[in-house]
C-alpha cells in the first residue's frame, strides 16, 4: 500500500532541513545524499507508523540519525573520508573570491573535530532549531544530557576556533592528575 499524497507532501517539505542535517553529519554531499535517500525510503517503507501528531521533520530527522548510526556501527573500523582534503582544493579555487572561506573551513574542520555525541545535539539545536526537548526524543537521551553534551560541545568548539585542544572530560582531566 502506498504512502498517501498528505504524507508524500509533508515528506517532501522536509527534505531541504533532512538534507542540511545530513551533510551536517557526515561533511560530504555524495554520501549525505545517500543518508537522504535511506531516510527517506525507510519512511515510506514505514508511513504507517507516523503519528501525525508528532512534527514529520523530527521523525525524518530521527529515522536519518539511526540510518547514520546503523552506517557508522556497520563501518567502525574503516577510516572516515578527510575532510581537510576536500575542501583544501574549495579553498584554493574560492580564496580569491571568498575571504570567508577560510572561516567557513575552520568552522567545518573544528565541527569534525567534535566528537559525534556532542555535535548532533549542538547542530539539531543550533542548525534545525529543534527544541531541547525534540532533540532529547529524536536522539532518544534525557534532556538534561542534551543540554550538557551541548554545553561542552560549545566550550570545545570555542577552543578549537581559537586553536587551542579542546578541554578534557572532567573525570577524564581528575583521573589524570590522580595519576599524574
Amino acid at each position: 500500500m502506498d504512502a498517501p499524497a498528505a504524507f508524500r507532501q509533508q515528506l517532501l517539505g522536509a527534505i531541504p532541513r533532512l538534507r542540511r542535517y545530513a551533510r551536517s553529519l557526515v561533511f560530504d554531499a555524495s554520501a549525505a545524499d545517500d543518508l537522504v535517500q535511506t531516510a527517506l525510503e525507510r519512511a515510506l517503507a514505514h508511513w504507517h507508523q507516523f503519528d501525525q501528531r508528532r512534527d514529520i521533520l523530527v521523525w525524518t530527522l530521527s529515522i536519518a540519525h539511526n540510518a547514520y548510526m546503523d552506517e557508522r556501527r556497520r563501518h567502525a573500523r574503516l577510516p572516515l573520508a578527510d575532510v581537510g582534503e576536500r575542501f583544501g582544493s574549495l579553498e584554493e579555487r574560492h580564496a580569491a573570491h571568498s575571504p570567508d572561506i577560510g572561516l567557513q573551513l575552520d568552522l567545518v574542520a573544528a565541527l569534525k573535530q567534535l566528537p559525534v555525541e556532542q555535535r548532533e545535539p549542538l547542530l539539531l539545536v543550533t542548525l534545525e532549531q529543534l527544541s531541547y526537548a525534540e532533540c532529547a526524543e529524536l536522539l532518544r537521551i534525557p534532556i538534561g544530557t542534551v543540554m550538557s553534551r551541548i554545553s561542552r560541545a560549545r566550550v570545545a568548539l570555542r577552543a578549537l576556533l581559537d586553536g587551542r585542544p579542546p578541554a578534557a572530560a572532567p573525570a577524564v582531566a581528575s583521573a589524570l592528575r590522580r595519576v599524574v
